[in-house]
C-alpha cells in the first residue's frame, strides 16, 4: 500500500489578503515558528509519505525559501522527496493562460506529472487546515471501504457565515456520500464539513483529470463528485480530532490565540506522540529577558529580546520589545522592532515592521489591527 502526496499551496489565498500579498497561504507564519504548510508536510511524513508535490500558483518565493531541499522534513531524498511544481508546467495546460482558482484546475495544470505516478493512492491536502492527523488511518479506511475517493470530514456546528465558506457532505450508514452542498447560503446547524483532505485511487485521479481536460470541467465537487454520485463510490472519513480552518483574517487571529489560551489545542497539535510538527530549523540565540521585563501567558521564540512587557501574545524569532513597551493580545512576526514606550494591543504585525517610540496601536479581537511587512509606524 503506497501513497504519494499533493499539496495545494495557493488555494484560498483570497481568504487572507492581508497576509498573502507577497506570499502563498502555504507560507503564512503560524504558532511562533511554523508555517501553514508545515502541518500538511508533517502529517504526510509522519504517515510515511515521502514523495510529495507542492502545486504552486504565484508568490511562491517565500515558500521555496522555507522548504529549501526539504531536509528539515526528511525529504531530501534521491527517490521521491519534495517537488515544487510551478503553474502551467505544460504549454497546453491552460489555453487561456489564466491562473487557476480550483483544485481541479490545479491538477489539470500538472497533468503530465500525474500520469507518471505509480503509487496506489494519492493524498491531497490544502494548507489552510491546521491539524495533526494520521493519514494512514484515512488510507486504511479508504481501502477497506472500496471507495474510489474519500473525503475527510468533521461534524461541527455551523452558523450562516461559516457555512458559506464550507463544503458539507451527507452520507449513508456505510459512509458513502449521498449529497454535497458546496458553500450553501442560509444554512445553519450541525453538519459534516470537509477538511480539504482527500484520498483517491491514483488511476481514478488520472482518469478524472484527463476527463476534465477533455470536457472543460473546473470543479472537483460540482463537475466530478456531484455528476458521478450514482455511478462511483465516494466515502467520508469522520475525523474527531482538533482542526482549525482559516477562512478569514479574524479566524487566523482567533486560532492563533487558542494556542495560548487552551492547553488541549496546543497538545492536540504539538503534543501527539510520534507525530511531531516539523519546520525549518534556524540556529538562533536563546530569547533574552532583561531584569525589568515581564512575560506572561505567551509564546516567545528564540532570538527575541524582551525589555518591556509581553502578555497573551505570540512573538516570532528576532522580535525586539524595547524598555517600557507593552505588547498584549498580539501576534508579532519575525524581526519586528517595537520602540520604547509603545503600546500594542490586538495587533498582527508582519515581518520586519518597525514601530517607533511611544506609538499606541490597538485593534479588537474581531478586527485586529494589521501592520504590513517592512512597514514603519
Amino acid at each position: 500500500m503506497s501513497a504519494t502526496g499533493i499539496i495545494f499551496s495557493n488555494i484560498h489565498d483570497s481568504n487572507l489578503p492581508e497576509l498573502t500579498r507577497k506570499r502563498t497561504v502555504a507560507s503564512v507564519p503560524f504558532g511562533c515558528r511554523y508555517r501553514f504548510i508545515d502541518f500538511a508536510l508533517s502529517n504526510m511524513v509522519n504517515s510515511n509519505i515521502f514523495d510529495i508535490s507542492v502545486i504552486a500558483h504565484y508568490n511562491y518565493q517565500s515558500l521555496m525559501d522555507h522548504i529549501g531541499s526539504g531536509k528539515d522534513w526528511d525529504l531530501a531524498r534521491r527517490n521521491g522527496g519534495i517537488k515544487i511544481l510551478p503553474p502551467y508546467i505544460t504549454a497546453y495546460a491552460n489555453a487561456a493562460n489564466a491562473l487557476y482558482t480550483t483544485r481541479l484546475e490545479a491538477l489539470k495544470s500538472v497533468s503530465y506529472i500525474l500520469g507518471r505516478l505509480t503509487a496506489d493512492y494519492v493524498v491531497m491536502s490544502d494548507c489552510d487546515v491546521i491539524c495533526n492527523v494520521d493519514f494512514n488511518e484515512i488510507i486504511k479506511f479508504h481501502k477497506e471501504s472500496g471507495a474510489e475517493m474519500t473525503m475527510a470530514v468533521k461534524s461541527v456546528d455551523l452558523d450562516e457565515k461559516d457555512a458559506e465558506s464550507s463544503t458539507i457532505y451527507y452520507s449513508d450508514d456505510n459512509g458513502f456520500i449521498t449529497d454535497v452542498l458546496a458553500f450553501p447560503k442560509k444554512f445553519k446547524g450541525r453538519a459534516d464539513v470537509g477538511l480539504n483532505i482527500t484520498v483517491i485511487n491514483t488511476k481514478y485521479l488520472q482518469q478524472i483529470v484527463m476527463d476534465a481536460i477533455a470536457h472543460g470541467y473546473t470543479s472537483l465537487t460540482k463537475d466530478i463528485i456531484l455528476r458521478n454520485l450514482g455511478t462511483h463510490k465516494y466515502a467520508v472519513y469522520k475525523y474527531d480530532g482538533y482542526f482549525a480552518c482559516i477562512r478569514s483574517f479574524a479566524d487566523y487571529f482567533k486560532h492563533s490565540m487558542e494556542l495560548i489560551c487552551d492547553n488541549n489545542v496546543r497538545n492536540s497539535l504539538f503534543g501527539v506522540k510520534n507525530r511531531p510538527i516539523y519546520t525549518k530549523v534556524r540556529n538562533s540565540v536563546p530569547a533574552y529577558f532583561s531584569t525589568d521585563s515581564e512575560a506572561r501567558n505567551s509564546l516567545i521564540a528564540d532570538g527575541c529580546r524582551i525589555e518591556g512587557t509581553v502578555e497573551n501574545s505570540i512573538l516570532f524569532r528576532g522580535v525586539k520589545v524595547s524598555r517600557n513597551a507593552t505588547v498584549r493580545n498580539s501576534i508579532i512576526m519575525q524581526d519586528t522592532y517595537i520602540g520604547e514606550g509603545a503600546y500594542i494591543n490586538c495587533v498582527v504585525s508582519d515581518k520586519n515592521a518597525f514601530i517607533k517610540d511611544g506609538r499606541l496601536l490597538s485593534g479588537t479581537e474581531e478586527l485586529p489591527y494589521y501592520i504590513s511587512k517592512n512597514q514603519i509606524l
